[in-house]
């Protein structure tokens, strides 16, 4: 290689930035020890800035565009290196690359929970992620404050400071709203707005960055809170809890009645579930099943009835009324009582035999002597 030749491998002529990333936030370009010579081509694209540094001090800044660096376009540079009637020699100067484009798709979350007084539940835990886009406003700000003497900064780099400072703004929205943990889902939009002003404030001045879009898109209350609350609605779309009870019951029932394989132990369940169904009709007070006014009750009596050779109960009279008037029992079906002593078929027992039909007729009386 010729002297001239290594002379002008030293020397820089063209200064450009060609960004294959979507997220590098500022890239210096690679001079190293060569000069920049005078005349020297620079190319700045959309969605860039050039900046200049000597020795630590910003210089002149570039918008997109193909310049030939001269002492006119280099003022403040020129300042800086004390050129008072323009140069023709080589200059060293550092040239920062900054993206002025949109970086999307970035993620911000709470990696703890907010704690917030809520209207409703009292003290409450709540979490909450998004999204949000930034870009350089500023470029001078965001060399000084951000970049330093970094070859590159990527968005990645200052994610942490753009969530500590979004989920601190967003516990103060939340704080000063005083908005009901269950209305917080109607004010997605509106709180997504006042969270990128509030944030847009702290990082626009300070670090020169633009937030042209930060979303809100979940507010989530603890698993358990959220069971309770399931819970609650399920509880208030059911109702009347007793006529939901009532009806489950009833088809319960016709299940068994339907399922003649399940033999005895079908039986039983269907008994047992009639007397439940019985006992919650005539717990209502004051009414009868067909909705008049109920009679005075009969005298306690406990009832024990035998289902496939074994006791169930004890049951009441009213139970076993309403049990015999659905079929549940027969006047075959043995009962027990304390008072009876034996176990006896129901329709031989003189105080449940009425539940079954009329009493047979007496036999002819003997004839007369």
């Amino acid at each position: 290689m010729g002297l001239f030749d290594k002379l002008r491998a030293e020397l820089i002529d063209i200064i450009e930035w060609v960004d294959d990333s979507r997220h590098t936030l500022a890239w210096r370009f690679p001079r190293y020890h060569n000069e920049i010579k005078n005349g020297a081509q620079l190319i700045v694209r959309p969605g860039q800035m050039a900046v200049f540094v000597h020795r630590g001090e910003l210089a002149d800044a570039f918008g997109p565009g193909h310049y030939e660096l001269k002492t006119d376009n280099l003022p403040i540079l020129s300042t800086l290196m004390g050129w008072k009637y323009g140069f023709n020699s080589p200059f060293r100067a550092e040239v920062y690359f900054v993206s002025t484009r949109q970086i999307t798709e970035l993620k911000w979350g709470t990696p703890n929970p907010i704690m917030l007084r809520d209207p409703d539940f009292g003290p409450l835990r709540l979490r909450a992620f998004g999204t949000y886009s930034m870009r350089a406003e500023d470029p001078k700000a965001l060399l000084r404050e951000l970049v330093g003497t970094d070859s590159s900064v990527e968005a990645d780099e200052i994610s942490e400071l753009m969530r500590s400072i979004i989920i601190s703004s967003l516990a103060d929205l939340l704080g000063e709203s005083k908005v009901a943990a269950l209305d917080l889902a109607a004010n997605y939009r509106e709180f997504s707005e006042q969270l990128r002003q509030t944030v847009l404030e702290r990082v626009d001045d300070e670090y020169g960055l633009d937030i042209p879009q930060l979303d809100i898109v979940n507010i989530s209350l603890p698993e358990e809170v959220e069971k309770a609350l399931d819970t609650r609605s399920s509880m208030g779309v059911i109702g009347d809890m007793n006529a939901f009870q009532q009806f489950q019951m009833g088809k319960a029932m016709t299940a068994a009645a339907e399922n003649p394989s399940g033999g005895g132990a079908a039986e039983g369940m269907g008994l047992g579930m009639g007397f439940a169904m019985a006992n919650r009709m005539v717990q209502a007070p004051g009414m009868a099943p067909g909705g008049a006014a109920a009679p005075p009750p009969l005298p306690a009596t406990v009832w024990h009835v035998a289902v496939n050779g074994q006791s169930q109960g004890p049951f009441n009279d009213q139970q076993l009324a309403q049990a015999a008037q659905s079929g549940q029992i027969t006047p075959a079906t043995q009962v027990w009582t304390p008072a009876l002593g034996n176990w006896t078929p129901a329709g031989q027992v003189p105080q449940l035999a009425g539940l079954f039909g009329p009493p047979s007729p007496p036999p002819p009386p003997p004839p007369a002597s």
